[in-house]
């Protein structure tokens, strides 16, 4: 039977603008601490199923692509200063949900292209895909109810201009991009640490595994197969 926790068993321990720390206490004498940046009325703990079926995450992470028709593929990582961690991670375009995006049709989609514009300085153009390939994933629900959801954003172009990371906002610090192939992606998950020996988030493994497995590129296990059906058909007909 699934535990259940009521509003009033919620402690504030401590409450600032951009993270709060809950306990959470389902039984007595017994206190599990959440960081989160929830409110204690809005807290992923006190949700009902459906609820919790139908809720938005906190933010937004982009799993970015640059497709040019003249050249392979790559990935779009940027480099941001993460403080927990004391270091310059290689990171996906990221960013919290604003409250004036829940209130559009698809909050999910515009918080990607307006995060992409941020740290990047890329606008999304009508040619680009734009995709929500996971509406919500926890990171570390042992400690925290934080969630991301996953966007695919392909951008279908041959040049990138107007590249910039003067849109960082507050407290964030960005340290330059990088544009991945296929074969230095492959190298970083298998190494574990990105080329300087620094490790990185659990969304950019994501990001580097999506990449890697072609998942981006509308189903190409899919392509295959029918282009052997329509050889294989050829082939009966010339017979």
């Amino acid at each position: 039977m699934r535990p259940k926790i009521t509003k009033q068993n919620i402690k504030t321990l401590l409450e600032t603008k951009f993270i709060k720390v809950f306990d959470l206490q389902y039984a007595e004498g017994r206190h599990y601490y959440n960081a989160t940046r929830r409110s204690a009325d809005d807290l992923v703990a006190v949700k009902s199923t459906e609820e919790f079926q139908n809720m938005l995450p906190d933010a937004v992470s982009c799993i970015t692509i640059w497709n040019p028709s003249n050249g392979e593929p790559k990935l779009l990582l940027n480099r941001e200063f993460r403080y927990p961690a004391g270091q310059f991670l290689l990171s996906v375009p990221a960013g919290l949900i604003d409250p004036a995006d829940k209130e559009e049709d698809e909050p999910l989609l515009v918080t990607a292209k307006r995060e992409l514009k941020e740290e990047t300085g890329i606008e999304v153009l009508d040619t680009d895909e734009l995709e929500v390939i996971n509406p919500c994933l926890f990171s570390t629900p042992g400690m925290t109810d934080e969630s991301n959801a996953l966007v695919k954003i392909v951008l279908n172009r041959d040049t990138l201009t107007g590249m910039s990371q003067d849109g960082a906002e507050g407290s964030e610090c960005f340290d330059g991009f990088s544009f991945l192939t296929k074969e230095q992606a492959q190298k970083i998950l298998k190494d574990g640490v990105d080329e300087y020996g620094i490790f990185y988030s659990v969304y950019t493994w994501t990001a580097l595994t999506y990449f890697v497995a072609d998942m981006w590129n509308r189903n190409p296990i899919y392509k295959c197969i029918k282009n052997r059906i329509i050889a294989v058909k050829i082939t009966t007909y010339s017979l």
